[in-house]
């Protein structure tokens, strides 16, 4: 069966339709970011300080993943999180607010964007590089020993294959045979540095053979060939069949973070040209199942969605500092 007769209209449409809902979340969060932040960038100033990791070019990795999976699935995410966590049902009122250090946020504004905690869809990140990778595992132990079905899917970027974590990770899903999915996103680049400068062998997705597990690799950041692979690695592990690692050639349209200037990097001319967003339009324009009314109506649909969860965020309360050691420790009553 091929992507496309397995792929209904509605299916394709959703695709299109997550990604083009990433996107505006991030072109409203890169606003927000930047409008206080002149006439000179300052990191620490404005409504959002701190560093910001946006996700502009990868949505396809997001939905691929997302298209397959149930609120009781888990997944684990990086420090660029915002698409993964919005294609996995993450409250996105909640997330906005925690980006603001609101105390409505899904850590009360205490983790910023890059420690995104909802235990309602078992989604979790974090800023250290392949920190995601073990707690999947320990997840998908707990699914495996409860008995039932769910999966868990451990993302990464393609600088964490090269890290401890991940062989480990890999080794111990290999030898329980867990059901979780290792999903690899290459965007090219490991802040300023070349995968090809920092990676042994030209696919990640190699290196599943050295653990005995299926390993795949899909290019040119094809949202369709993406939910094809990950629909195969979620059916295995949902079977009791093991652990599976995808890489995914994907695409980072920004800076590593908000602030990068970029001058390491010598393909950003052609950059634009690759957005996965207009590519995947033109495919279902072509195939006659978008037309430029339906994809403006997505575009606003997506608009209004996040524009209210911006508005809740600026609109709710920042944590009183007299409670800055409030949920640090164990609170409990004294004996």
């Amino acid at each position: 069966m091929t992507v496309q007769s397995a792929l209904s209209a509605t299916d394709r449409l959703n695709l299109l339709r997550m990604m083009v809902l990433i996107r505006t979340f991030e072109e409203a969060i890169l606003r927000e970011y930047h409008a206080d932040k002149s006439p000179g960038f300052d990191i620490g100033a404005g409504l959002v300080p701190g560093e910001m990791h946006l996700a502009a070019g990868q949505e396809p990795v997001a939905a691929g993943i997302g298209a397959h999976l149930s609120l009781g699935d888990a997944m684990t995410a990086t420090h660029r999180p915002h698409h993964l966590a919005i294609a996995h049902g993450v409250d996105m009122r909640k997330m906005a607010a925690e980006i603001f250090g609101r105390e409505t946020g899904l850590g009360r504004g205490r983790g910023g964007h890059m420690h995104l905690f909802d235990p309602e869809v078992h989604f979790s990140c974090s800023g250290i590089v392949a920190e995601g990778l073990p707690p999947a595992l320990g997840q998908a132990l707990a699914f495996q020993r409860a008995g039932t079905d769910k999966v868990a899917v451990a993302v990464a970027g393609e600088g964490a294959a090269n890290s401890g974590a991940f062989h480990e990770s890999l080794n111990l899903a290999a030898l329980w045979k867990l059901p979780v999915v290792f999903v690899i996103e290459d965007n090219d680049w490991g802040i300023s540095v070349p995968r090809s400068a920092s990676t042994s062998v030209p696919s990640n997705a190699v290196r599943a053979a050295s653990y005995g597990i299926p390993g795949t690799r899909v290019e040119d950041n094809a949202v369709e060939d993406i939910w094809a692979a990950v629909g195969e690695a979620v059916r295995r592990a949902r079977a009791g069949e093991g652990p599976s690692l995808i890489e995914v050639h994907t695409l980072r349209l920004w800076g590593h973070f908000e602030g990068d200037a970029q001058g390491y990097r010598g393909d950003l001319e052609g950059v634009p040209g690759r957005d996965p967003i207009p590519t995947y339009q033109k495919h279902l324009t072509d195939a006659g199942i978008l037309d430029d009314g339906a994809f403006t109506e997505m575009g606003a649909a997506a608009s209004a969605t996040v524009e209210e969860a911006i508005a809740f965020a600026k609109s709710s309360p920042l944590p009183d500092p007299a409670d800055a050691l409030k949920y640090v420790f164990t609170e409990g009553a004294q004996s």
